[in-house]
């Protein structure tokens, strides 16, 4: 239940919308296990019910934490057995953390530099199941989870209702309490959904992963996506563009040799010259490609100012515990850190 809106629960428990906000606060923008405390908020015929119902998260089989950058690796196991990833990342702000979350189990894109598309897609999690993640990571953080990313594993909007209705869950004050600005929500570009999503106006960040703006490189690179032409996902990111009057972010992983050359700038002007966009550079994590040197990436970086977009150098965290992009297979490691790290928020 912990990824009901206030309206479900009021009716799922035949109260009135304030207890069914307040029950919500306790079990998910709080954490708690029960409704103790609050007999004079909710009644007690109320608080039976609503305790009776499943508020259980996926249960953690392994937490590593990468001794580079102090980033945390979750492994869940889900009630079907199938496990998944989630990663708490430092953000510049100490104190301060962002949370990576799982979509899929598995992912039926097949990218060509992605561990996890090599798994195949096994099944969709659960609103109530992504939720879930989040909510243990944010508990066991030394601080202020103030961010979330659907960049796990898993293609998120091939699960979109799951998908935007955790979001949804994040964002709600009686729920993650997370900015919706500060939500994200990666694609390869399936078309038919961006459509979906400018059509609903939702507020949370689309990220592209885009990789690729020469046609036959990026059916390659990017087989699912080759379904719809760049001029389709130019026209998708137009139309979300209207509704949300922001950049649209296109996420590049870059491929030493393969997609740091001048014919993917002409590329990116040709299908999205018309768009304000913000290009997110990323290095490899895949041993089938090397990353670019530095004078490939220099000079990469240089040809797309042409763009006059701003253009930034993401750095994966978790490299060093296979927690990084595109390293996200659901293999367990040896237990690095302790279950509830000490708050020093």
């Amino acid at each position: 239940m912990i990824s009901a809106t206030p309206d479900e629960l009021a009716e799922r428990l035949d109260c009135d919308l304030g207890s069914a906000r307040r029950i919500l606060a306790r079990f998910v923008s709080e954490g708690g296990a029960d409704l103790a405390g609050m007999k004079k908020a909710v009644r007690k015929d109320v608080r039976a019910r609503a305790e009776a119902l499943d508020w259980s998260r996926p249960q953690v089989v392994d937490r590593v934490e990468d001794g580079l950058d102090k980033s945390v690796r979750y492994l869940f196991e889900l009630s079907d057995g199938a496990v998944v990833e989630a990663v708490r990342i430092p953000l510049e702000k100490p104190g301060r953390f962002s949370v990576c979350l799982s979509s899929q189990v598995g992912c039926a894109m097949k990218c060509t530099f992605c561990a996890t598309g090599k798994l195949g897609l096994t099944r969709h999690l659960t609103a109530d199941e992504i939720v879930g993640t989040f909510l243990t990571v944010r508990d066991e953080a030394p601080g202020r989870v103030t961010g979330a990313v659907f960049m796990g594993q898993g293609e998120p909007l091939h699960n979109y209702d799951a998908v935007v209705r955790a979001a949804q869950t994040l964002a709600r004050p009686c729920g993650g309490r997370v900015s919706a600005k500060a939500i994200s929500i990666s694609t390869v570009g399936l078309v038919p959904q961006l459509d979906r999503y400018a059509a609903e106006r939702h507020p949370f960040r689309i990220v592209v992963s885009l990789t690729s703006a020469v046609p036959h490189r990026r059916n390659e690179l990017l087989p699912m996506a080759g379904r719809w032409s760049l001029d389709e996902l130019a026209a998708a990111l137009r139309s979300l563009h209207a509704v949300q009057g922001r950049r649209q972010t296109l996420a590049w992983v870059l491929l030493g040799g393969v997609n740091d050359s001048l014919d993917e700038v002409e590329g990116i002007a040709r299908h999205f010259g018309d768009l304000p966009l913000r290009i997110n550079l990323i290095d490899v994590n895949s041993p089938d490609y090397r990353r670019s040197t530095d004078d490939e990436r220099n000079a990469f970086f240089d040809a797309l100012q042409a763009l006059k977009a701003p253009v930034v150098r993401r750095y994966s965290v978790g490299a060093e515990q296979n927690s990084a992009c595109g390293m996200l297979a659901a293999q367990a490691r040896s237990l690095q850190i302790p279950e509830n790290p000490p708050s020093t928020a």
